[in-house]
Order: C-alpha cells, then sequence, then structure tokens
C-alpha cells in the first residue's frame, strides 16, 4: 500500500446537520487519509447516509465543516460540482438511464464533467467496465442486467471522473443475497488497489475483512472508532456492544 499522507483526503470536524428541529447529525469528527477505507455502521435512521449526503456536498451542513485536502468546502460554494468531482458517491438504487447503453452511462459524465471527447469517454468508460469485469455488457441496456450487475455499473459511472474518495450509501441492500457477493468483492478489489473510501454498510463480516477503521454511528453521534478489529470483536462503548448483538442474533 502507497504511504498516506498526513494531511487527511476528507475531513469533517463538529459537523452538524438537522432537519427542522430535528438534530441528524451531532458535531461529527472524523478525518480519512488517503487510501484508507472507513466503514460506517448503525441502525436505519443512525445518520449514516445524511453523513454521506453531506460528504458529497448535496446536502448543506448547519454547523463544523468539511475539508477536502486541507481545503475547506461547502455545499454553497459556487464551485461546489468543481469539488464534487473529487468525490463519487454510490446509492441504493442504481440511478441508471434506462434509454442509454452502459458505456454511455459511464462515459455521461467524464464527457459533461471533465470535458472529454467522445472517444476519450468511451475508451475511459471500457476501461473500467472491463476492470469490473462487465466488458461484455458494455453496449447492453440497464434493464438486460442483473441487480449486482447494474451496481456494479454504478460503481464505474462514480470512478469515471477519477474521484479523491468514493463514498458508498448501503449498496448492497437492495440486492438479492445471491447477488451481494459479487458487488462486494468488487470493492475488495477496489480497497485493495488503494482507493480511498468511505463506506455505510450493514455487512459486518465485510467491514471486518475491508476496513482500515470501523466507526458506528447511534442517534447522529460518533459512538466509537476503531480498527476493525476493535470495534467489531472488543467494542469499548456498551451501544456498540448492544447493537453488535442484536445483528449477530438476527
Amino acid at each position: 500500500m502507497a504511504k498516506r499522507r498526513a494531511t487527511p483526503v476528507i475531513e469533517f470536524r463538529g459537523m452538524r446537520k438537522s432537519y427542522g428541529s430535528a438534530t441528524v447529525l451531532h458535531g461529527i469528527d472524523l478525518a480519512l487519509a488517503e487510501h484508507e477505507v472507513v466503514c460506517l455502521i448503525g441502525a436505519s435512521g443512525s445518520g449514516k447516509s445524511t453523513l454521506l449526503r453531506c460528504a458529497d456536498l448535496l446536502e448543506p451542513i448547519d454547523a463544523g465543516s468539511i475539508l477536502l485536502d486541507g481545503i475547506p468546502v461547502s455545499a454553497e460554494d459556487r464551485d461546489a460540482d468543481v469539488k464534487r468531482r473529487a468525490l463519487g458517491i454510490v446509492f441504493q438504487g442504481f440511478n441508471l438511464f434506462p434509454h442509454m447503453s452502459v458505456v454511455e452511462n459511464v462515459a455521461l459524465a467524464p464527457r459533461v464533467a471533465l470535458g472529454l471527447s467522445h472517444d476519450e469517454a468511451d475508451g475511459r468508460a471500457r476501461t473500467l467496465l472491463a476492470q469490473l469485469g462487465l466488458a461484455k455488457k458494455a453496449d447492453a441496456y440497464p434493464d438486460s442486467l442483473s441487480g449486482g450487475q447494474q451496481q456494479r455499473v454504478a460503481i464505474a459511472r462514480a470512478l469515471a471522473t477519477e474521484p479523491r474518495v468514493l463514498l458508498l450509501d448501503e449498496i448492497t441492500s437492495a440486492l438479492d443475497p445471491v447477488l451481494v457477493a459479487e458487488v462486494l468483492e468488487t470493492l475488495r478489489a477496489l480497497a485493495k488497489s488503494g482507493m480511498t473510501m468511505l463506506i455505510a454498510t450493514h455487512e459486518m463480516s465485510f467491514a471486518a475483512d475491508v476496513a482500515d477503521r470501523v466507526a458506528y454511528l447511534e442517534g447522529g453521534k460518533l459512538v466509537e472508532i476503531g480498527s476493525a478489529k476493535q470495534v467489531l470483536r472488543k467494542p469499548k462503548d456498551a451501544r456498540t456492544k448492544e447493537f453488535l448483538r442484536r445483528v449477530r442474533s438476527r
């Protein structure tokens, strides 16, 4: 693994987010080093998805700050779209354009956001699809693909702008159990390649396998963070222990 830089790629300092009178994130402090994988775990409604949406500058924050490579950014910045190119996000839903082929879905962002020519964007898209085992599906349309294949296309699309950080929001939750393994294997390969990733997941075995650190959120608060081994095997906080007990007893 490449040597990590001293300055975090992305950092949250005292980040707070509310919807009306409901506070969803309470003073989140979290930093990701280059090439680091951090998994966010916690029950539904714990704030994982909101944290990722704030990270991608899709949601404005109410207090605190978000820094990319040490530089403060916000959703209100004039150049937020430019800064967002350093971030790739994949949601639970695939959100692929059904009227466009797989390669067109992946090539769109490099053409529009980066100004690549049609041939350059097409070449980049086909290379990414090949790396994710989808070369033979490049000219197919999304509705002919399995859920797992569509999610891998969504990952390729997020990678097409060569982001500094990949944000993933419970991307296996909409899949049948049979299809989960192929998507998780894709993420394992990305982790081994050195991709910096912040992943919200309910797959504890995957988090144990791929994460450098695991962060447990509850009620919008970062309750505990540490190495994957420490948090998942020997959590220090009683709330983390109770969450893991419930998850493993299902």
